[in-house]
């Protein structure tokens, strides 16, 4: 079975074909590998697309930081905003 950009391929069959799943993996699709019809495991691509950094800690924590107002103005440092998410 598989949509647009995502493959599902059975744990035997992705043992014989994992040159070939890691290729395709590396140009942007997506694979599920499955065990007896259920997910496992995510095959994808070891690069970030699409602006991704979300998922980055830090790249949240400076976007915070860049806004102004209550929380997250210049000069509030991080050991703050964890302060204030504890609240």
């Amino acid at each position: 079975m598989s949509t647009a950009g995502t493959i599902h391929i059975g744990t035997f069959e992705a043992k014989n074909k994992l040159s070939s799943l890691v290729e395709q993996a590396s140009k942007g699709t997506r694979i599920w590998i499955t065990k007896r019809g259920k997910r496992v495991a995510l095959l994808s691509s070891g690069s970030e697309q699409g602006g991704s950094s979300e998922a980055d800690p830090l790249v949240c924590f400076r976007r915070i930081r860049s806004r102004s107002g209550k929380t997250g103005g210049k000069g509030t440092s991080i050991k703050a905003l964890l302060q204030e998410g504890r609240r």
